[in-house]
């Protein structure tokens, strides 16, 4: 059972909709059999128009207006047809159409009721001031204005619950930009000098060691290799960490450029396509981006790769993408659980998708990914 704004058990909405509409029917229906009523065919009129001005109520969150012209024609049809049974199911109409945002139209249709109602008591009393007596009984004005209250109050109060949520998501948004900058920097105040020292000094002594013919030792060279990798992994961290939304967003149209810029760095890289990108959202389009920029750049710089495949195929309810190269990776080991791999699983399940990530039974690595897609007009 589902549970509502402040955690209380709801009924799910369509079957309470029906449960109501079923409700005021057999009350409608059962009031008018109860009292005087025409026989024969006006009286099968007007307890079908009972009837259905009750069921239609059931419609009334997904279509308001309709059910309010239906309600409103279904109360001056039983009215013509002799029934004395006030007009419950277009106040109920009424309610919903105004709770929607329909004041304009709800009012100019409750006057025509108001005008109609004594109109249609006529036909079946001939009594202009008992017709009168009985329209203000079906429809006191009122009720039809505490209907309208109600409903106005309610999608208020909505509305306000509504921004309030809305101005929440917004400040943890914004505190939570703050504190990944605030990170930021950090890192960059106290990392990124001393790495570029190190990475410096390793270059010079490998530049004068080669110069000087001397034999460059191992340890040196992956001083080297550690401080030109360690720089660029934290340049690309603190562009993660600063990347507040300002810059234009990176989605699927931007995925070719990292396949361009692989094969620029010598990975032999393909890029496929299918299916209608048209109406995916910027999360799963961006989701998708990072997957393929980590996933390219693992396999080549870590996994020694020569080839990459990045297939990418666009369903109607779902994006799947798939990168397979052909490094270093064999089939029965594990993939070591590093940042990138940890940051693409978080992206996914963030989405609801599903991510697999492991050695290919012929040698290299893949990662596939499957995210649902919810297309925007």
């Amino acid at each position: 059972m589902d549970r509502g704004r402040f955690g209380v058990p709801t009924v799910p909405t369509g079957a309470g909709d029906w449960v109501i509409a079923i409700g005021v029917a057999a009350a409608l229906l059962a009031t008018g059999l109860s009292g005087q009523h025409p026989a024969g065919n006006l009286g099968l009129l007007g307890s079908a128009l009972l009837t259905a001005g009750g069921l239609g109520l059931a419609a009334r969150r997904r279509a308001p207006l309709p059910v309010l012209a239906v309600t409103g024609l279904c109360a001056v049809g039983y009215q013509a047809a002799g029934f004395d049974v006030p007009a419950v199911a277009y106040l109920f109409a009424v309610y919903a159409a105004v709770r929607a945002g329909h004041r304009t139209i709800t009012v100019a249709a409750s006057v025509a009721m108001l005008a109609a109602l004594p109109l249609a008591a006529l036909v079946s009393l001939h009594d202009t001031g008992e017709a009168f007596a009985q329209a203000r009984g079906a429809l006191e004005l009122a009720w039809l204005i505490a209907a309208g209250a109600a409903g106005e109050a309610l999608r208020q109060a909505e509305r306000r619950a509504d921004e309030a949520e809305r101005t929440r998501e917004e400040t943890a948004r914004r505190r939570a930009d703050d504190e990944r900058l605030r990170i930021a920097r950090e890192l960059h105040d106290s990392l990124t000098h001393q790495i570029s020292i190190i990475k410096v000094q390793a270059e010079v002594a490998v530049h004068v060691a080669r110069r000087s013919g001397e034999h460059v030792p191992d340890t040196l060279l992956a001083i080297q290799e550690a401080g030109r990798e360690a720089s660029r992994e934290l340049r690309a961290t603190l562009e993660a960490l600063r990347d507040d939304d300002t810059a234009p967003p990176r989605g699927l149209g931007h995925v070719p450029e990292l396949v361009e810029r692989a094969r620029a760095i010598g990975l032999d890289a393909t890029l496929t396509i299918e299916g209608e990108q048209h109406g995916v959202s910027a999360a799963v389009g961006r989701t998708v981006y990072r997957i393929v920029q980590e996933s390219l750049t693992n396999a080549a710089r870590h996994a020694a790769a020569g080839t990459a495949s990045v297939r990418i195929d666009c369903r109607p309810d779902a994006l799947a993408v798939r990168i397979d190269d052909d490094g270093k990776a064999v089939p029965g080991t594990a993939p070591v659980p590093g940042v990138g791999l940890l940051g693409m699983r978080e992206r996914v399940t963030a989405l609801g998708g599903r991510l697999r990530a492991e050695p290919r039974g012929g040698g290299g690595f893949t990662v596939h990914a499957e995210l649902p897609v919810d297309r925007t007009p």
